[in-house]
């Protein structure tokens, strides 16, 4: 346990050192929220589905802990190409608790990035429909935060070098946000696309924070909370295997 929390230590020193970091992760959310948030509201309200600043903040935290938890497989990358990684791999505790105190450090940064946005959401306009649910909201995000940072260390054990990791999240991380309703309504998508959506754990992630923050939800809480946990699971099982075939 020790060994996991120096890890998860560890990088959360590496964040808070990081400011350009904090700032430059602001700026796509800020986008969304700003640019579509106001740009589409009038239309989204004319459909008789409200604020759309109300519809798409949840989608907007969501977007940033994925954003975060993914990328930092590009942490595991960085640490191998500099050789900080084959001095955490020798050290004499098991290579599952190093990749769990990473996973979980990463979740960490991820968590507290949306609880940023999710500070400016409420700074533009947003609001919960009960300032009791918001805890809840914040197991999903912690939840969301886990599944996306096992993913990012399981693609982060297999690649090699930095090139290989842009190029996959590129075609990754992108169509996991669209699909997820971030940005749209779930209710009557066309078969395909509702497929498409149902088989991606944003989709979850998302509907739990809505379900929490504006009473509304397509699968239902406890679906969300047992998908996302079961996945998350499952992602940390595959990073933690990967992981403990890297090769130094």
């Amino acid at each position: 346990m020790s060994a996991i929390y120096i890890l998860w230590l560890r990088e959360l020193k590496r964040y808070i050192r990081s400011r350009a970091q904090i700032i430059g992760s602001l700026g796509q959310p800020l986008l969304y929220l700003l640019v579509l948030g106001f740009g589409l509201g009038p239309v989204f309200q004319k459909s008789g589905n409200g604020s759309y600043i109300q519809f798409v903040a949840p989608g907007v935290v969501g977007m940033s802990i994925l954003f975060t938890s993914i990328f930092s497989g590009i942490g595991l990358l960085w640490d191998r190409q500099f050789g900080f990684l084959k001095e955490t791999l020798v050290a004499p505790v098991p290579r599952t608790t190093v990749m769990i105190g990473r996973t979980l450090g990463s979740a960490t940064v991820a968590t507290i990035q949306g609880t940023l946005i999710f500070v400016v959401c409420l700074i533009i306009g947003f609001r919960p429909v009960s300032w009791a649910s918001v805890p809840v909201a914040f197991l999903y995000m912690i939840l969301t935060a886990i599944v996306f940072g096992g993913l990012g260390t399981a693609i982060g054990s297999l690649l090699q070098d930095m090139q290989g990791f842009q190029l996959i999240m590129g075609f990754l991380v992108m169509p996991i946000f669209f699909l997820s309703g971030a940005l749209f309504p779930l209710n009557n998508l066309p078969k395909p696309l509702a497929i498409a959506t149902s088989l991606d754990p944003l989709s979850y992630g998302v509907d739990g924070l809505r379900g929490t923050l504006l009473g509304v939800t397509h699968y239902g809480l406890m679906t969300n909370f047992t998908v996302l946990g079961f996945v998350a699971i499952l992602f940390l099982a595959i990073g933690a295997y990967f992981f403990s075939r890297i090769q130094i």
